[in-house]
C-alpha cells in the first residue's frame, strides 16, 4: 500500500460521506443498527475525555459533574451520541454537523431527554472563521471523513480557547488497519455498511500531530483503542495504535498561537 497525499479542497465538507450518513440517520439512536460500533465505543470515548479533562482542570473525574462550567464543542456531532454525555457530566454543549437530517435527529433526541444542547447544522472552518472558541473541542471518528484534512485539522485547532484541550480519535493509515476496520469490520463481519471507510483518507499519527500544530495546539499523548473479541469491549492500549488511536492536545496561550 503507498502512501497518499491530501490535496487541499478549501472546504472540508465531503457530499459523498454527507448523503451516506444523511441516508442512515434515523439509526444513530439504535445500539443495535448500523451505529452500534459506536454505541460499543462510547464508554471509552467518554471516558477518556472526562478523566483527561478533569485532571487538567484539577477536579474529580467521578464527581458526577466534572465538566461544570465548560463549554464542549462536539464536531461531527451526528445524532448526539457524544454531545449528551458531555452534557450530562456537565458541560455546556455545541453540537456541529453538516448534515441536516443528523441535526434534526440529534434535536429531537436531546429534547425528548430533556437534554439542552445547542445543535447546528455547519463546518468547523465556518466556525473558526466565526471566531468561537471553546474549552473543549472534540473530533471523534470524523477526520477521516472530510474532504480536506489540513484546513479540518487547522480550524479544529482555533476553535480551542488558549490553555483549552482537544480531543481527536481516527483510523491509523496502515495494512492492520485496511484488514481489520474494513476488510473485516464492513465486508466479513457486517459491523459497519460497506463503503464507510475509504483507507486513503485514514491518517497517520504523525499527520494529525503536524495539522493540529497548524491550528496551534500541541499534542500530549497519543493512545490506541483496541477491541477484544473474547469480551467484546474497547480498551485503551498505549502501545497499539495500528488501528484505531485517540490523543489530546492542549492550546497555546494566546500570543503563542500561529496567526
Amino acid at each position: 500500500m503507498s502512501q497518499t497525499t491530501h490535496t487541499p479542497h478549501h472546504s472540508t465538507v465531503d457530499p459523498a460521506e454527507i448523503e451516506r450518513f444523511s441516508r442512515i440517520a434515523d439509526e444513530w439512536w439504535d445500539p443495535t443498527g448500523k451505529f452500534a460500533p459506536l454505541h460499543r465505543l462510547g464508554p471509552v470515548r467518554i471516558g477518556y475525555v472526562r478523566d483527561r479533562a478533569a485532571a487538567h482542570w484539577g477536579r474529580e473525574a467521578l464527581s458526577g459533574e466534572p465538566l461544570q462550567g465548560l463549554s464542549v464543542l462536539d464536531i461531527g456531532c451526528g445524532g448526539g451520541l457524544l454531545s449528551e454525555p458531555m452534557a450530562r457530566l456537565g458541560a455546556t454543549v455545541t453540537g456541529v454537523d453538516a448534515s441536516a437530517r443528523n441535526i434534526t435527529v440529534a434535536s429531537l433526541h436531546a429534547s425528548r431527554q430533556e437534554l439542552a444542547i445547542d445543535y447546528r447544522q455547519g463546518t468547523a472552518e465556518a466556525l473558526a472563521n466565526s471566531d468561537a472558541r471553546f474549552d473543549i473541542v472534540l473530533a471523534l471518528e470524523i477526520a477521516e471523513h472530510v474532504a480536506d484534512v489540513d484546513l479540518f485539522l487547522k480550524s479544529c485547532g482555533r476553535l480551542v480557547k488558549p490553555g483549552g484541550l482537544l480531543f481527536l480519535s481516527t483510523l491509523n493509515r496502515t495494512a492492520k488497519a485496511w484488514a481489520l476496520a474494513i476488510a473485516g469490520a464492513e465486508y466479513v463481519l457486517g459491523w459497519l455498511p460497506r463503503g464507510t471507510h475509504d483507507w486513503k483518507k485514514f491518517l497517520k499519527p504523525s499527520e494529525v500531530v503536524r495539522g493540529l500544530e497548524a491550528g496551534g495546539v500541541a499534542t500530549k499523548e497519543i493512545v490506541g483503542v483496541v477491541y477484544s473479541p473474547l469480551s467484546r469491549a474497547w480498551s485503551l492500549n498505549k502501545t497499539d495504535l495500528d488501528v484505531n488511536y485517540m490523543l489530546f492536545a492542549v492550546a497555546q496561550n494566546a500570543t503563542e498561537k500561529n496567526p
